[in-house]
């Protein structure tokens, strides 16, 4: 599969039900290294961000960069709302299995960086709704932070997506389409150093789970410590209903 394994039966923390709602504050036994400076803590914010240092409760998606101080990387950055599906689970790992695997991953995409993971993060978004959903949508996804306590990498899979948009974006509800659809990508806080997936905040972002930089369509992996743009593709996505993957 896709997507490494989370859930209850794997220990995982639960987001509360609540539209624009955050994990609490969540302290990392290992820092990760996220454009060039550390971080102990981050937030598991219900809208589709990881956030270090301050909750990002925001639901309409913003291109990047957002140059007001708030690192974050934003897997799928929409207006989720559990409270109608869904959910958003969390774990900090040292699990020798699951490590394997992201190593062995990480050593096939990068075989020129030496790594082994020490430590892993993972967040997972579990078939979440839209705001203002009139219909039983959900979009699955997630974001694995990973570190050798020295190189850190993030994760980015997309195992299903179903919709772009909440009704507050002015999105349809009945669709979860048009408005200000989704954005992915990388934000340092400052003005020069970010990345925006390509179909961001367009209505290609739903083929996602088509994309890729790393060969894997739905798998985004990019090297997060001094932050590397490695395997772009030059062609533009294709848009919803098209089977044509872009690699």
């Amino acid at each position: 599969s896709l997507l490494y394994p989370y859930g209850l039966d794997q220990h995982d923390h639960k987001n509360p039900k609540l539209d624009d709602g955050t994990s609490k504050e969540v302290s990392m036994a290992t820092p990760f290294t996220f454009y060039g400076k550390e971080h102990q803590t981050l937030y598991v914010n219900n809208n589709g961000v990881i956030s270090f240092g301050t909750r990002v409760h925001q639901y309409t998606p913003e291109p990047f960069p957002l140059a007001d101080g708030r690192p974050f990387v934003a897997p799928y950055w929409g207006d989720v709302d559990n409270v109608l599906g869904g959910d958003v689970f969390y774990r900090e790992t040292t699990d020798p299995q699951l490590l394997a695997r992201v190593t062995q991953n990480i050593n096939e995409y990068f075989p020129a960086t030496p790594f082994t993971a020490t430590w892993a993060f993972v967040a997972t978004w579990d078939h979440v709704a839209y705001y203002g959903s009139t219909t039983t949508k959900g979009n699955t996804f997630q974001a694995i932070l990973t570190t050798d306590t020295k190189v850190s990498f993030i994760i980015l899979n997309y195992w299903d997506i179903q919709w772009t948009t909440g009704a507050a974006s002015d999105g349809d509800p009945e669709t979860g389409l048009g408005g200000t659809p989704a954005h992915a990508g990388f934000n340092s806080g400052d003005d020069t150093h970010y990345f925006n997936i390509p179909g961001s905040e367009t209505d290609a972002i739903i083929n996602i789970t088509k994309t890729s930089n790393v060969n894997v369509p739905g798998r985004w992996v990019f090297q997060v410590d001094d932050f590397k743009v490695t395997g772009i593709p030059t062609e533009a996505p294709k848009l919803a209903d098209t089977n044509n993957c872009w690699l």
